[in-house]
C-alpha cells in the first residue's frame, strides 16, 4: 500500500479514488450535521462502485429503533458511535459477504454530530468512525475519533465535517502502515482554525503495534489539539466525557522518573482539597499533566526534540500507579484552567511546587497579554479554582506561602489571593523528601549508583530495574530488548 503523504490530492480526487477501487465497499450512516461525508462520494462520480447504503436515522426514536436506547440518552457520543458501526458493519458482513466476501473489503462508515444550532449556543462537536476490513475475508479493524468543530457558521461546520470524512475513509485503506502519515492526512484540505481532533483510537489485529498513548501524543504534537487525555489502562479517552462536571486535581511535572516527592505532593494536595467545603470527593478525577514542553526538557546536552521511548517510560509509570494522564499544549497555568473550565463548572485544584508559585509571578511571562499578567489572573484565579503549594527546601530553609515576596506592586494582589482562600501552603508533607530532586535520582539510575531505590515508590523502583527504564543498565540484554 502506498505509504507515502500525498499532501495534493483533493477530497474529491480522495472520493473518486476510493469509488474506483473494485475492493473497496461499505456503507454510510450519519446522525445529525454529518450528511456531507456520503455526499462527496456520490459528487466524486461512479459512487454506484463504492456505496452499498446510505442512511441518517436523524429522529432520536428511529435511532433507537435501528441502534438500541441510549441509556444515557446522549445521541452524540461515543456509544452511539459504535452502536452504529457494529449494526451496519454486521448487515454488510450478512448480505454481501456470500456474494462479493472473497473480492471486497468491506468498510461501515459512521458519525454523530451535533454542528452549531440556529442561535448559536452550543459548541459543535461529534463522533466519526470506521470499522473496515484491508483483506478481502477478514478481520476488521476500528479508528474512532472524536472533533470539535471551531467554525462559527452551521455550513461550514458540516462542509468541514464531510472533508474529515473523507480522509477517514481514505486514510484507512492508503495509510494505515504508518499511523503518523494516517494521523496527518487527516487534516487534508482543512483548517486548524476549523476542527480539533481531540482523541482518537486505532484497534484490531491490523494496528495490533499501534500504541495509542503515542497517538495521543501526536494529536497535540501534530497541533490537533490543544489537550489529549488517556485512562489509567492506557486507552484513549475524549476529556470532555471524563471531565464533565467533574472535580479535577492536576499536578504537573515531568516525572522523569515520578519520585517520592511527587507522590506526597499529589496526596497531600488531593487531601487538602477533597476537605474544602464545596468539594464532593466522590466526584473527583485526579490528572498528571505532561506539557509538550515538559517531554522535550532534558539534561544539557540531550535532544530538545521529544523521545518517544522516554515519554512512554513516562507514562507506563504513570498509568501503572492507576494515574489519568493528560497531555497538553499549556505552558502557562492560566491556559490549563481556562480549558478545564471550559469542561466542568465545578472546583478545581491545582498541585503545584513552591518554583511554580514563583514562576507564576514573574510578569515577563505575560508580556504577550495585553493585560499582562492581571488578564492571566483574571482566568488562573477564576472563583472555582484554587492553588495547593507544595514547599521547596533551599540552603536548609523551608520556602512556602508565607516566606514568599513578590515584587512590591504585586504584594497587595498576592495577599487578596491568600485572604480569600485561592492559595495554601500544603501542610502534613514528608519533610524528608524535599531535599530530594528528579534530576539527581535520575543520574543515580542512569549510573547504577547505589541508593537510589530509597527515592522512588518500591513499585515504580521494581518497574525500572524489570524493564531497564531511564537509562538503567540491566544485567540481561533480553530484558532491554524486550523494552523496545
Amino acid at each position: 500500500m502506498n505509504v507515502i503523504h500525498n499532501k495534493e490530492i483533493g477530497t474529491k480526487q480522495k472520493a473518486l479514488a476510493i469509488n474506483l477501487d473494485p475492493k473497496i465497499y461499505g456503507s454510510f450512516a450519519e446522525i445529525g450535521a454529518g450528511q456531507d461525508v456520503a455526499a462527496n462520494f456520490f459528487k466524486a462520480g461512479a459512487s454506484s462502485g463504492t456505496i452499498a447504503k446510505t442512511m441518517s436515522a436523524y429522529d432520536m426514536v428511529f435511532s433507537d429503533a435501528i441502534y438500541g436506547a441510549q441509556q444515557s440518552r446522549r445521541y452524540v457520543s461515543e456509544p452511539r458511535l459504535i452502536s452504529m458501526l457494529e449494526h451496519e458493519y454486521g448487515l454488510l458482513i450478512e448480505r454481501l459477504t456470500s456474494q462479493r466476501g472473497d473480492k471486497t473489503t468491506f468498510f461501515a462508515f459512521s458519525n454523530t454530530m451535533s454542528a452549531l444550532n440556529y442561535h448559536k449556543t452550543n459548541d459543535g462537536h461529534g463522533w466519526m468512525g470506521v470499522r473496515f476490513q484491508l483483506e478481502p475475508n477478514g478481520p476488521f479493524n476500528d479508528v474512532v475519533l472524536h472533533v470539535k468543530l471551531l467554525d462559527n457558521d452551521n455550513v461550514l461546520q458540516q462542509q468541514a465535517v464531510g472533508i474529515l470524512g473523507v480522509n477517514l475513509i481514505y486514510a484507512c485503506f492508503y495509510y494505515p502502515e504508518i499511523p503518523p502519515v494516517f494521523l496527518l492526512s487527516l487534516m487534508d484540505n482543512l483548517s486548524r482554525d476549523a476542527i480539533q481532533i481531540d482523541m482518537i483510537r486505532f484497534e484490531g489485529p491490523d494496528f495490533s503495534k499501534v500504541d495509542n498513548r503515542l497517538m495521543s501524543l501526536h494529536l497535540v504534537k501534530y497541533g490537533f489539539s490543544d489537550a489529549a487525555l488517556f485512562g489509567p489502562d492506557g486507552k484513549n479517552q475524549q476529556p470532555s466525557e471524563v471531565l464533565y462536571k467533574k472535580h479535577i486535581v492536576v499536578i504537573r511535572g515531568r516525572f522523569r522518573p515520578i519520585i517520592n516527592v511527587h507522590l506526597d505532593m499529589l496526596n497531600t494536595g488531593v487531601k487538602q482539597f477533597v476537605a474544602e467545603p464545596d468539594v464532593d470527593r466522590k466526584n473527583l478525577v485526579v490528572i498528571a499533566e505532561l506539557t509538550l514542553q515538559a517531554l522535550k526538557e532534558r539534561n544539557a546536552g540531550e535532544s530538545a526534540e521529544i523521545d518517544e521511548k522516554d515519554f512512554l517510560e513516562r507514562v507506563d509509570i504513570l498509568c501503572s500507579l492507576g494515574q489519568t494522564v493528560l497531555i497538553s499544549n499549556f505552558h502557562e497555568y492560566y491556559k490549563l484552567v481556562a480549558y478545564l473550565s471550559g469542561i466542568t463548572k465545578l472546583k478545581i485544584g491545582m498541585v503545584l511546587g513552591y518554583p511554580n508559585l514563583e514562576y507564576i509571578f514573574t510578569e515577563e511571562h505575560y508580556n504577550n497579554l495585553p493585560g499582562g499578567i492581571l488578564e492571566s489572573f483574571a482566568t488562573l484565579f477564576s472563583r472555582k479554582v484554587k492553588l495547593f503549594i507544595y514547599p521547596t527546601l533551599r540552603d536548609g530553609v523551608i520556602w512556602n506561602c508565607l516566606r514568599f515576596y513578590p515584587p512590591p506592586h504585586l504584594i497587595d494582589l498576592y495577599r487578596y489571593l491568600i485572604a480569600n482562600n485561592k492559595i495554601e501552603d500544603i501542610r502534613h508533607y514528608n519533610e524528608g523528601n524535599l531535599h530530594v530532586q528528579t534530576d539527581k535520582v535520575l543520574n543515580m539510575i542512569k549510573q547504577n549508583e547505589e541508593g537510589w531505590e530509597q527515592y522512588v515508590p518500591a513499585d515504580v523502583a521494581a518497574m525500572i530495574k524489570d524493564r531497564c527504564l531511564f537509562g538503567f543498565s540491566c544485567v540481561n540484554d533480553g530484558l532491554a530488548a524486550g523494552t523496545e
